[in-house]
């Protein structure tokens, strides 16, 4: 065999392991029950805060934890840990997207996505396009 069919097949099983690694690696969106049946699994959970319970940061403690309680989408809630700050306009979020895992009977989120309410109406867009 020569030495660049070698290094072909030694390319080729490289970029094999990378998309292996790639799909192992990547998370998946999920309500909570399937979070807390897979603990340690990093999984996408949508759904809306519940304004009801009260939301805990205090920056002076730990900058970097935020604990609200978040409601999926089939209505079922749990307690959030979120290792960040807490994001601007919060409370604002219509809808909320954690990634992160669940432990015990917390989920402990990563990184956060906010879906904010849009400031503009349908009637203000409409007016805003027969202007143009």
């Amino acid at each position: 065999m020569k030495k660049s069919h070698i290094a072909l097949i030694v390319l080729i099983a490289v970029a094999i392991g990378a998309m292996v690694t790639a799909i192992n690696d990547s998370s998946t969106y999920a309500d909570f029950d399937e979070a807390f049946d897979n603990p340690g699994d990093e999984f996408h959970v949508v759904g809306v805060l519940n304004k009801d319970k009260s939301t805990i940061y205090e920056p002076e403690i730990d900058p970097d934890k935020f604990m609200f309680y978040m409601l999926d989408v089939n209505n079922e809630e749990r307690k959030i840990v979120l290792h960040r700050s807490k994001p601007q306009d919060f409370d604002r979020s219509e809808q909320i997207v954690l990634i992160g895992k669940a432990y015990g009977e917390e989920f402990h989120a990563t990184d956060i996505l906010l879906k904010c309410p849009s400031k503009y109406t349908e009637g203000e867009i409409e007016q805003k396009a027969e202007a143009i």
